[in-house]
């Protein structure tokens, strides 16, 4: 017997037990987005892999180690989206809808990175991002902060996540203190790991977002980025201070915040939770004003995050979530050749008149018995009996499969067509 071929490790199956988790998020996601006059952009899973290095920058993990690129067969090197920001830069510039214009574009989709998998980190994840285009006060940063926290509210997550945020100021303050911190860690260069020693050329800030344990306390001491920052910078980080404590949401200032991609200016964000493990932050994102033009668009301002779905169905409760299956309202069970054709076309006018019924046919035949039991097995309110005495007198036979003694209802009753319809209105 041939070997079983088996999914790739790290891309998951989402089976139909699951659905209904991923179901219930993107709803309220959708609604979110609705509740705020955003709109929706569909874009590639492959783009030009010269996208990618362009914008995330070709000194940082994810181009150096975890995207998936391949070359085409016309030679052109190609990759699997890591992140969404810069294809959504990209189509904004290819279909001109950026110029002169404000845009709130939100997505939704399956992103690809090619790294050890564990819980919390996939080699196929999914992602929900949103990017505002063409506005520039801490107003629209702050937005997004709040929209952030409406979600732990509606998915009942507030108390179990928290908000981090930084600035990195504009390019040409930080460019004056990437050579002051350059210097404090050339002094304490023995104390840096390969990762960090790598970077200490190319990218020194992503130093300060290190994890290793030996190098804490000396991150700890130095020189703060906030130290350094540009006026402008501090009045817009300030006013943004102040739109959050206007309307209560909690925060802390962590000055080591730098985020891992390169193209982050001003503000940056993220929301963490200790529910994860090592995987603790759920939504991150920050101002990129330089993008779009650095993609070769017009100077364009530019704010956004973006957010792992599945760490945040980790989060959720799954006892709550159970309340949110969507079982069928009633099931068809047909007696006889006769019925067969009768409850085919009766199941199908139901669905004509009733467009929020779910009705399942017990298709494929078998003995009463067994189709009671595929019946009661689909968790269905009824099931709609259809045999040779039910045609003979117009009829259909119901019976109610969760009716419990108080409800004073009779186990089973035979009703009209149309008696029928109006049962299925009220259960819709």
């Amino acid at each position: 017997m041939a070997n079983k071929i088996q999914s790739i490790r790290g891309m998951n199956d989402i089976l139909p037990d699951e659905t209904p988790a991923w179901q219930f998020l993107e709803e309220k996601l959708r609604q979110l987005m609705h509740g705020y006059d955003y709109d929706e952009i569909r874009f590639p899973i492959v783009e030009k892999t010269a996208l990618f290095k362009r914008s995330i920058g070709e000194v940082t993990d994810i181009v150096e180690k975890e995207m998936y690129t391949f070359d085409d067969r016309n030679g052109d090197s190609l990759s699997l989206r890591p992140e969404g920001t810069a294809a959504c830069v990209r189509a904004g510039i290819q279909n001109g809808i950026l110029v002169n214009q404000q845009q709130r574009l939100w997505y939704l989709g399956p992103m690809f990175r090619h790294e050890r998998p564990q819980k919390g980190r996939y080699r196929q994840f999914h992602q929900m991002g949103v990017e505002v285009y063409g506005l520039d006060g801490p107003d629209i940063d702050a937005e997004l902060i709040c929209m952030t926290a409406r979600l732990w509210q509606l998915l009942g997550l507030s108390d179990s996540v928290s908000l981090q945020i930084n600035s990195l100021g504009v390019p040409a303050s930080r460019d004056v203190y990437r050579d002051i911190l350059s210097d404090y860690l050339e002094v304490n260069k023995e104390l840096l790991d390969e990762d960090s020693l790598r970077r200490l050329q190319s990218n020194p800030l992503r130093i300060l977002d290190s994890k290793n344990p030996a190098m804490q306390e000396m991150i700890e001491q130095a020189p703060r980025l906030m130290d350094h920052l540009d006026d402008g910078s501090k009045q817009h980080f300030a006013q943004l201070c102040a739109y959050l404590d206007s309307v209560g949401i909690r925060y802390e200032i962590n000055t080591r915040l730098v985020r891992g991609l390169d193209y982050y200016s001003k503000t940056v964000f993220e929301w963490v939770t200790d529910k994860l493990g090592a995987q603790g932050t759920i939504c991150a994102g920050g101002r990129y004003d330089g993008l779009v033009k650095q993609l070769g668009g017009r100077e364009t301002k530019a704010v956004g995050f973006a957010m792992g779905l599945e760490r945040l169905i980790s989060l959720l409760d799954q006892d709550e979530l159970q309340k949110h299956i969507k079982h069928p309202h009633a099931v068809m069970l047909m007696m006889g050749e006769r019925a067969q054709n009768a409850g085919f076309a009766l199941t199908e006018k139901i669905r004509d008149k009733l467009k929020n019924i779910r009705i399942l046919n017990v298709c494929g035949g078998g003995s009463f018995k067994s189709q009671m039991k595929r019946a009661d097995k689909s968790q269905a309110e009824i099931a709609l009996i259809l045999g040779d005495d039910e045609l003979d007198n117009n009829k259909i036979t119901v019976k109610y499969l969760r009716a419990n003694k108080e409800d004073n209802k009779p186990q089973q009753e035979q009703l009209s067509q149309q008696e029928l319809l109006d049962l299925l209105t009220k259960l819709q």
